[in-house]
C-alpha cells in the first residue's frame, strides 16, 4: 500500500504543502524559540521524512533561528509551518496544526517543559521530558 499523502497550509492560502508517510515525534514543544516563532505558549509538531515533504504551492520563507535550525513560514500570513535542523538532515517537522486534518495526528508527548511559561498546566496525562523527547 503507497503511504498516505497528508496536506496542509498556512492561514491566507499562499503556501500549500504535502507529506507522505505517518509522521512520528508527535509532540508539544515549550521551548523558547518555537514559543516566539508561534506566539504560543507551545507549539505541535510531528516529524517527516524530508524526502518525503514538498511544497505545492507558493514558496517557503525561511529564518535562520539558531546556528542549527531553520524555520519555514509564510511570508504573506506568518504562519509557522515547518523546522529543519542540520542535526537531522533527513526529517523535518510540521505544525500539526497546520494540516488539513489536524485531529488525525494528536501530539503523544511534552518536550523542553523546563522551558514552558509557568503559567501553563499540563494536565492531560502525556509524558513530559525536560528536554528533547526521550
Amino acid at each position: 500500500m503507497p503511504d498516505v499523502t497528508h496536506a496542509g497550509g498556512c492561514l491566507c492560502g499562499a503556501v500549500r504543502y504535502a507529506a507522505a508517510g505517518t509522521p512520528w515525534n508527535l509532540c508539544y514543544c515549550h521551548c523558547q524559540s518555537c514559543r516566539r516563532a508561534a506566539g504560543a505558549p507551545s507549539v505541535p509538531w510531528g516529524t517527516f521524512a524530508r524526502g518525503q515533504f514538498h511544497i505545492s504551492h507558493g514558496q517557503l520563507a525561511e529564518y535562520r533561528s539558531s546556528a542549527h535550525a531553520i524555520r519555514g513560514f509564510c511570508s504573506c500570513c506568518g504562519t509557522a509551518l515547518t523546522y529543519r535542523t542540520e542535526l537531522r538532515p533527513e526529517e523535518i517537522d510540521v505544525t500539526l496544526v497546520s494540516l488539513d486534518e489536524p485531529a488525525r495526528f494528536p501530539p503523544q508527548m511534552h518536550v523542553w517543559v523546563a522551558d514552558k511559561v509557568p503559567w501553563v498546566l499540563i494536565s492531560d496525562g502525556l509524558p513530559q521530558h525536560a528536554a528533547g523527547g526521550g
